[in-house]
C-alpha cells in the first residue's frame, strides 16, 4: 500500500489526497505522498469526534462560547480545518501556492443560498491561505464559484457527478481567473470534484427501481467512463484548475485513471484495500488505448439505456437549473447534512 501510493506520486502524473483529517491518517498520508486533503461537514464531525485529545481544550472553548447551531458548526470546522492546513503549509509552501491544501465546505443546507455560501467562502479563506473552499456544483455555488476565484479565493467543486457540470465549472474558472488578471489580482485555484463511486451507487438504484437490467460490471464503469469523457476539459482549463476524483469504491477507481493527471481522494478504507489487494507498481493506464477506448464505448451503450446515466455523460444531458434537483445531488447534499453539518451544530449536546 505505502509503496504503491508513494510510487504513484512519484512516478506519474497522478497526485493524491487524503480523503480525511483525521490527525492520525493525515500524517501517515503526507508520509506517503498525499499533497493535500479534503473534509466535509461529515469528515470534520468525524475528525473532531474520534481524536478529541488532539485538540480537547479548543472544543471545550468552542462550546462554552458558541451556542448550538450554525456558528457552532463554523467554528468546529475550523478547529479541525486550520489544524490540517497547518500541517499541510510545508507542502503548499514547496509548491509555491499550487498543492497542499485543505478543503472546508460551506452549510450543504444553503446550496442556493448566494449570499449565506460566499459570505462562508471569505470568513474560510481568511483562515489560512491553503483553505479551498468547498461550494456545491449547483446553479448558485457556480456564481459564488466565479466571485470567488476572481477575488483570489481557492475553491473546491463538489457534489458533482456529471460531465456537464465539470465543463461549467471549467468554464466559469476561466472566465474568472480573466477577470482576476485583467485587475493585476492573483485568482484563485479551482479543484472541480468527480464524485466516481457516488454516480455509480446512484445509477445501481435507478437501475433496480426501473427494472432496467444493467449489469453490475457497467455500473461499475458509468463514473469511470463519465470521468474519462471530462479529462480533455483539464487542458483546456489552463493552469490553475484540477480534477479531483472522489467518492471511491474500490481500487477499481483508482487502478482505471492512475497515470492522468488527476488527484485521487484516498479514505482510509480504500488506504487498507490498496494494501490488501497488494497492487502492482507499473499497472499505469496513461493514455486511453484504443481497446480501452472500445470498451468503454461498449459499456456506454449499454448504460445509456438508464436515462440518468445519458444525463450525466453527455456534455449537454443536464442544465444548471437542473443540477440542484439531480437525484445523486439530493442524495449527497442530504447525507452531508444530516450526517455532518446538524452534528456539528449539536456538538456537545446531550
Amino acid at each position: 500500500m505505502t509503496d504503491y501510493l508513494h510510487w504513484m506520486a512519484n512516478h506519474t502524473n497522478t497526485r493524491w489526497w487524503a480523503d480525511s483529517i483525521e490527525p492520525g491518517f493525515l500524517d501517515s498520508a503526507i508520509a506517503t505522498g498525499a499533497t493535500g486533503a479534503t473534509s466535509n461537514p461529515f469528515l470534520v464531525h468525524q475528525a473532531i469526534a474520534s481524536d478529541r485529545g488532539v485538540w480537547s481544550g479548543e472544543i471545550a472553548g468552542v462550546l462554552a462560547g458558541t451556542p448550538a447551531g450554525a456558528g457552532r458548526a463554523v467554528e468546529l470546522t475550523r478547529l479541525a480545518v486550520t489544524h490540517a492546513a497547518d500541517v499541510l503549509l510545508p507542502v503548499y509552501e514547496r509548491a509555491g501556492g499550487a498543492d497542499g491544501y485543505v478543503c472546508a465546505q460551506v452549510d450543504p443546507g444553503a446550496a442556493a443560498d448566494r449570499a449565506a455560501m460566499l459570505e462562508l467562502a471569505r470568513t474560510y479563506h481568511a483562515w489560512r491561505p491553503n483553505i479551498s473552499v468547498k461550494l456545491p456544483t449547483t446553479a448558485a455555488g457556480l456564481d459564488v464559484l466565479e466571485t470567488c476565484v476572481a477575488e483570489g479565493i481557492s475553491c473546491t467543486m463538489t457534489v458533482s457527478f456529471t460531465a456537464p457540470q465539470i465543463a461549467l465549472v471549467a468554464d466559469r474558472f476561466a472566465r474568472a481567473r480573466s477577470r482576476a488578471i485583467d485587475v493585476g489580482r492573483e485568482p484563485g485555484r479551482c479543484h472541480a470534484v468527480m464524485m466516481i463511486g457516488r454516480l455509480d451507487d446512484y445509477l445501481r438504484d435507478v437501475a433496480l427501481d426501473s427494472h432496467v437490467g444493467v449489469a453490475e460490471a457497467d455500473i461499475r464503469l458509468a463514473g469511470i467512463v463519465t470521468t474519462r469523457r471530462v479529462l480533455p476539459i483539464l487542458q483546456a482549463a489552463g493552469e490553475g484548475f484540477d480534477l479531483i476524483v472522489a467518492a471511491l469504491r474500490g481500487t477499481h477507481h483508482l487502478t482505471a485513471l492512475v497515470g492522468e493527471r488527476v488527484i485521487m481522494s484516498i479514505a482510509p478504507s480504500i488506504r487498507r484495500l490498496i494494501d490488501d489487494e497488494r497492487l502492482a507498481i507499473g499497472a499505469v493506464r496513461s493514455s486511453l488505448r484504443e481497446g480501452d477506448a472500445a470498451d468503454d464505448q461498449t459499456a456506454v451503450a449499454r448504460l445509456s439505456t438508464l436515462r440518468e446515466f445519458t444525463r450525466a455523460y453527455d456534455p449537454d444531458g443536464i442544465a444548471p437549473p437542473d443540477f440542484l434537483t439531480f437525484g445523486a445531488t439530493q442524495r449527497t447534499l442530504a447525507q452531508f447534512v444530516e450526517s455532518g453539518w446538524k452534528l456539528l451544530e449539536q456538538f456537545g449536546q446531550k
